[in-house]
């Protein structure tokens, strides 16, 4: 995967993170979500790393990065302490100012380093995702239905890693195929896939997504509800992307939405479910080239 990308280890705020190296220009960081690993990144990084420098980590817990213990709050799996981990990586790098962009998980711990750290991004863009806030307060039976994922995961330890457990390769597989528009995995490379099973098939790595997802349903949620009770916005410009058969496109306007999070905004729907890199990746290169040489 990622042929040409250097690899190396960087230590973040807490966690080792794996990271891809490889492109030349202004900085790029690149976050993938759940489940998968930077890898989600191939089927356009190469043309990417001809205008940027881009950086395409695994998240702690994820891939091949280390999985740090949680606490009872969550804390070490928040959206705050992963963005921590992706600002340190960054200026270990030599990265002062940078843009992201971010898929899924990847998308929220983004838009959290926006609003948290508003000088050190210059643009941002979320890929199929709404603020955690807005997904909880929204979610009716339908939503329920379709990101079950949400609750389960989120439920203490052990419950959801035990269940997961007595099969987590046919767990990542019907997952990632239940959130394309084909609702099959033909999207995804063979090399992707053995990727992302070889990490999901470790205990702790089960652990350490589950953990993540027993952040956003509490300190997450709370930051969110924070900065909006006090008016908080994300200030630099930003790009929202999201499939027609995705996540987030069921509901109200995504657009919409992120207008009431963001100074400025823009961006529309791509023809694809929830893994809009894979299943159209030209049109995304494009939408994500445009944005990020503007």
């Amino acid at each position: 995967m990622l042929k040409g990308f250097a690899e190396q280890v960087v230590s973040g705020d807490g966690a080792d993170i794996f990271c891809r190296l490889g492109g030349e220009g202004s900085p790029l960081l690149l976050l993938h979500g759940y489940p998968e690993t930077g890898a989600m990144w191939a089927p356009i990084a190469d043309r990417l790393a001809k205008r940027f420098s881009l950086v395409i980590p695994d998240l702690r817990g994820y891939g091949r990065s280390s999985v740090p213990d949680n606490d009872a709050e969550n804390h070490a799996y928040s959206k705050r302490q992963m963005a921590r981990d992706m600002v340190a990586v960054m200026a270990a790098l030599g990265h002062r100012q940078f843009a992201v962009a971010g898929h899924d998980r990847g998308g929220r711990v983004a838009y959290r380093m926006a609003l948290d750290n508003p000088d050190l991004l210059t643009r941002l863009a979320v890929l199929d995702i709404l603020p955690v806030a807005e997904v909880w307060e929204a979610m009716g039976a339908k939503a329920a239905i379709k990101t079950y994922h949400w609750p389960f995961l989120a439920q203490p330890h052990p419950l959801p890693e035990t269940l997961i457990a007595a099969d987590p390769v046919f767990y990542l597989r019907h997952t990632m195929a239940s959130w394309t528009k084909a609702q099959s995995l033909d999207a995804f490379s063979p090399s992707a896939m053995a990727e992302y099973a070889a990490a999901f098939a470790q205990p702790e790595h089960v652990h350490g997504a589950c953990n993540d997802y027993r952040a956003g349903a509490t300190i997450d949620w709370r930051l969110d509800r924070e900065d909006r009770e006090a008016g908080r916005k994300i200030a630099v410009p930003t790009l929202a992307l999201w499939g027609t058969a995705g996540i987030p496109g069921d509901g109200a306007s995504p657009l919409a939405v992120w207008r009431r999070w963001c100074t400025q905004v823009d961006g529309h729907a791509v023809d694809a479910g929830h893994f809009i890199v894979e299943e159209a990746p030209g049109e995304t290169l494009e939408a994500l080239l445009r944005f990020f040489a503007g």
